[in-house]
């Protein structure tokens, strides 16, 4: 920081107070939450509400506090340090450490790439006709280009205007026939059933919700907000600075993960309520979903599931390719961010093409999407387990944090979040064999 630009105090607004508070203060948290709704996700809802009906609704409120634990905390390395994740990872760590999260991450995301763009295109040909291939190659390059050729400030404004997308599964409600009885019943006293298929679902909806590229995401978007706010620098530069910076961050991610579990929920709870009664407890995909919907729901309900497809794609595809690029990026070394111009950081946004260009590739061969996606599943879901314990470690390691190692309570749920992904992990092998 310059001598001759005054530091802030704790004192000082976290925004300037001619402009909207909340909407300023809502940024990574929001964005990372919204994205974990892609159509990959909305697909796992689907079934979980297809088969099951009401009787998994209590998973997504399980998983609220959890995830919001772990991505505050991810948030919080990423502020304290002025460092991404991955970066943290390959100066704390060896380096077949970093690379052996990363790698991992990167085939997952890609394989979560072209799955999210496959149902995309086959979203908009269910609402316009034509070729869907063609349609995975369009919102291939719209997606490289909002993260290539977009200012980050105006990238993220986009970012956060794609959110809303996700109110037209709200809207999806009120075209079904809801039993909010059963449903408030189901949330507040959840039943368990011991039979592979349900078990399946449990860990697909928690493998679903708490992902590693979500952890990557967050804490390099805080190193973003850094770059593009001269005044503000990483909290063991700045401590005066922390008051602020962290309760914007539990305000963020606490909201963030609200929208991305209610969601969930009126996906979940939109099947429930129409093809469970219907004896249609089958969904292959987020768009089998959509088109299920019309002959029992009508057609407006196919029509908002389906731009919502578009939408949270739109949303989903850019962060998962760019937080693979920030993961490899930053334990290779390489000059990383997207507030860098393209010259600044080819590698990085080569990485960042690369992955989305090979997603849209995987729709041109003989894999099925949701075939790959459970293997993407079990790649996520294996790698998210060191990952937590890493993240953990490094969090409460004072040489990293200085005075800002999370305390006993985050560190608590923190733990508890890693014993519960290890045990999704160990019931998805379970499930696998029973």
């Amino acid at each position: 920081m310059s001598l001759l630009q005054p530091r802030r105090s704790a004192r000082d607004p976290v925004v300037e107070p001619s402009k909207p508070r909340l909407l300023k203060l809502l940024g990574p948290g929001l964005v990372t939450g919204a994205s974990d709704d892609d159509p990959s996700g909305i697909a796992t809802y689907s079934q979980a509400g297809a088969q099951f009906g009401y009787a998994v609704g209590w998973s997504l409120v399980l998983t609220y506090p959890l995830i919001v634990a772990v991505q505050v905390i991810s948030a919080r390395v990423g502020r304290t340090t002025g460092c991404g994740l991955a970066g943290n990872i390959a100066g704390s760590y060896r380096p077949w450490i970093a690379y052996a999260v990363t790698l991992p991450l990167l085939a997952a995301n890609i394989i979560n790439v072209g799955a999210d763009l496959g149902a995309m295109g086959d979203a908009l040909k269910l609402l316009l006709g034509g070729a869907a291939l063609a349609y995975v190659i369009l919102f291939g390059a719209i997606c490289i280009g909002l993260q290539v050729l977009l200012v980050y400030k105006r990238y993220v404004a986009v970012l956060k205007w794609l959110s809303l997308a996700l109110l037209s599964y709200v809207a999806t409600l009120f075209v079904a026939k809801v039993d909010w009885a059963m449903l408030a019943r189901n949330l507040l006293l959840p039943g368990f059933t011991w039979s592979s298929s349900y078990l399946s679902i449990i860990v697909a909806v928690f493998g679903t919700t708490i992902s590693p590229y979500l952890f990557f995401w967050q804490a390099s978007q805080e190193v973003e907000d850094l770059k593009e706010k001269p005044r503000k620098e990483p909290l063991i530069e700045a401590p005066d600075e922390a008051g602020p910076a962290r309760a914007r961050i539990e305000l963020d991610t606490l909201i963030g993960m609200a929208v991305s579990n209610i969601i969930g929920l009126a996906i979940m709870t939109t099947t429930a309520a129409t093809l469970h009664p219907a004896g249609i407890t089958t969904i292959g995909s987020s768009v089998d979903a959509a088109t299920a919907l019309e002959p029992i729901a009508g057609p407006l309900a196919k029509t908002i599931f389906a731009a919502g497809i578009i939408g949270t794609g739109l949303l989903a595809v850019p962060v998962l390719a760019g937080s693979a690029a920030y993961a490899v990026g930053e334990v290779a070394r390489w000059p990383v961010g997207l507030s860098r111009k393209p010259r600044e950081a080819k590698a990085f946004y080569f990485t960042v093409a690369l992955a989305t260009l090979i997603g849209v590739g995987l729709n041109f061969t003989p894999i099925q999407p949701m075939r790959a996606l459970v293997w993407s599943a079990v790649i996520n879901g294996v790698v998210a387990v060191p990952v937590m314990v890493i993240l953990m470690l490094l969090a409460a390691d004072r040489k990293v944090m200085q005075q800002f190692a999370i305390g006993r309570g985050l560190s608590a749920v923190g733990w508890l979040a890693t014993a519960t992904m290890a045990a999704v992990v160990l019931g998805m092998f379970a499930a696998a064999v029973l």
